[in-house]
């Protein structure tokens, strides 16, 4: 198959079509894209093997406002910045989000000091279980 540039009778403009594909740089990019997918996927895999169930849950426009609770390594408790105590620590959460909301959607955040011990962190969890809010997420600083 050949193209003629310059009209009838051919002569040293008359081109041939290549129809073979250079394919050199198209194995090029290919090797490279490889390699980084094999070193980037078992960074981003989890090791620990989980067979989770679909999600039914919908998403919520108006999520509540998380609630924090600080910690301090001498018991002390805080909601927010009030502080509070273990027995009166559920009324405290509610009175913090208002009778509008779910205790079990409400987010709560624990920040808890380095010193606290397990006791005193467990009262807290199991209080918090207790009346109801299962929500909770721990707080840790970020090293950058």
């Amino acid at each position: 198959m050949g193209a003629n540039l310059s009209g009838s009778g051919g002569g040293k403009y008359q081109v041939e079509a290549n129809a073979t594909i250079n394919v050199t740089p198209f194995v090029d990019v290919m090797l490279v894209l490889l390699i980084i997918f094999m070193v980037a996927a078992p960074m981003a895999a989890v090791t620990v093997k989980v067979n989770l169930p679909p999600s039914t849950a919908k998403e919520t426009k108006n999520p509540p406002k998380p609630v924090t609770i600080s910690l301090q390594s001498n018991g002390r408790i805080f909601v927010q910045d009030a502080p509070s105590d273990l027995a009166t620590l559920g009324d405290d959460i509610r009175a913090r989000i208002g009778k509008n909301h779910d205790t079990v959607r409400t987010r709560i955040f624990i920040r808890g000091d380095k010193d606290v011990t397990y006791g005193d962190f467990m009262g807290v969890m199991n209080m918090l279980q207790d009346n109801g809010f299962y929500s909770v997420a721990l707080v840790g600083e970020d090293k950058k």
